[in-house]
């Protein structure tokens, strides 16, 4: 069966997976109530096309941090991705290089930040836990920032681990011929079988409850790359984050794994690119399937998106060649929205060119 969109991946990876590596997944927390509103949320914002605009050329380049990447369409940090695919990380730095964009590293990776680095030339950055213990933390961004990574995105979002319910049912724990490669020499790389979710308890055990913002500041002087923050969803975090200093900020629910309830990203990415008055990049993590998906995300002043469960569930299913094929799709139908709403940039890409839900009515001035 010839793929024609992100979404047909899951099934696929369904049928392939063992059950616990599946669930883990694709699993949110409890009702899982935000895991479906993620997706649903982006329904509620419709389009308002502008037509007989020259849209022969578009351009759908844009910089993040600095760096100057091929579309405003990132991969987020996915943890233990050798269970979906034995390349695992591998595959998926070399996809996101070859489409010229930006993979984020998983802390709970199951290849070590010097393994991905030497995949080839991509940009790459961090995805931090900081540990109870912090010369572990230190480490680990020394290594990474040795290894060439170009930024740290710190998740904020996680004192403890959301309750997965899947997991408590599979006794989730890793596969015995993996570890978490950048903990390995720690001996944190291993993850006990218990009788609930073996990572919940190592959660538990390693990591750190008490994470603050006085603990932002203190990585800027163990580390000079920049901080995004990740797992921002009000106002107040996001004015919060930047007097931290804060490079730029993930609106994220953690993929609706951690607390149930919130909000899908995309009803809070307005509210936090407002309180940050242009002030840092805003990106948004979770929920995105479609092009038209970045194109809604970016009208409401996202500068960037990140995807997740696109990247394991085609990684499982055809590897390396399945994450260029979702980067590849995702970028073809963004291209597709911008030019039949008008837009041949992503500057041109307004407020304007969207309606949602939760709008007022709009006055339409007479030109």
């Amino acid at each position: 069966m010839e793929i024609t969109n992100v979404t047909e991946y899951e099934a696929i990876a369904k049928e392939k997976l063992p059950k616990m590596v599946y669930d883990y997944y694709a699993s949110g927390a409890e009702d899982q109530w935000t895991l479906k509103e993620n997706r649903n949320a982006f329904s509620r914002i419709l389009f308002r096309p502008r037509i007989l605009i020259d849209v022969s050329k578009i351009d759908m380049t844009t910089t993040v941090l600095g760096f100057k990447i091929s579309m405003p369409i990132m991969i987020a940090p996915t943890a233990m991705q050798k269970m979906a695919h034995p390349e695992g990380e591998y595959a998926t730095a070399r996809a996101a290089s070859a489409a010229g964009t930006i993979m984020t590293l998983s802390s709970w990776a199951t290849s070590s930040v010097e393994e991905v680095a030497s995949t080839g030339p991509g940009i790459c950055f961090f995805q931090l836990y900081v540990y109870k213990d912090r010369n572990v933390v230190a480490q680990l961004v020394r290594r990474a920032e040795r290894a060439g990574f170009k930024a740290i995105a710190l998740t904020v979002d996680t004192p403890r681990l959301g309750r997965r319910e899947a997991d408590i049912k599979n006794r989730f724990t890793l596969p015995p011929f993996l570890t978490l490669k950048n903990f390995e020499g720690l001996n944190l790389g291993k993850m006990d079988k218990t009788d609930d979710s073996g990572l919940a308890s190592y959660v538990a055990g390693q990591i750190d409850r008490s994470l603050s913002w006085k603990d932002v500041k203190w990585l800027q002087t163990i580390t000079s790359l920049p901080i995004l923050v990740k797992g921002v969803l009000t106002a107040e975090d996001a004015r919060l984050a930047i007097q931290a200093g804060a490079a730029g900020i993930i609106v994220s629910n953690h993929g609706a794994r951690q607390l149930d309830y919130v909000p899908a990203t995309i009803m809070a990415l307005e509210e936090v690119v407002k309180a940050t008055q242009g002030r840092v990049p805003v990106f948004l993590d979770g929920g995105v399937r479609r092009g038209t998906d970045v194109f809604k995300a970016l009208a409401l002043g996202a500068s960037g998106i990140f995807i997740g469960r696109p990247v394991v569930f085609s990684l499982a299913a055809e590897g390396e060649a399945g994450v260029r094929k979702v980067l590849q799709m995702l970028r073809d139908e963004f291209e597709l929205t911008m030019a039949l709403s008008g837009c041949r940039s992503l500057k041109e890409i307004t407020r304007n060119h969207i309606v949602a839900d939760w709008d007022q009515p709009r006055v339409v001035p007479r030109l």
